[in-house]
């Protein structure tokens, strides 16, 4: 059974940081790419970050490019996002999706997980 599991999310303030975690069980995890998307009420989902199988290639949206990380490790099956220089405009759920095809679009992506809540104050 496919489960992807993230954590790390929470209240903080405006400033701050947050490492999100996201475990993957079920699947071949280092054939997959991993992505980050977010959704904010009333909004629709949209793409934050997106890394390579092996990691040699990653992705961000220009409103996080410089202030998030992404990252993997394949023997943990687990990816990361690290958020700094958090802002207001970041609150939303943050959802990990993994999938075979590497990008910023959600359609690429098979498995999804529930989600994690960031907010952020000001």
């Amino acid at each position: 059974q496919v489960q992807l599991v993230e954590s790390g999310g929470g209240l903080v303030q405006a400033g701050g940081s947050l490492r999100l975690s996201c475990a993957a069980s079920g699947f071949t995890f280092s054939n997959y790419a991993m992505g980050w998307f977010r959704q904010a009420p009333g909004k629709e989902r949209e793409f934050v970050a997106a890394i390579s199988w092996s990691g040699g290639n990653t992705y961000y949206a220009d409103s996080v490019k410089g202030r998030f990380t992404i990252a993997r490790d394949n023997a943990k099956n687990t990816v990361f996002l690290q958020m700094n220089s958090l802002k207001p405009e970041d609150t939303a759920v943050y959802f990990c999706a993994a999938g075979l095809a590497e990008g910023w679009v959600a359609s690429l992506y098979d498995y999804w997980g529930q989600g994690t809540q960031v907010t952020v104050s000001s």
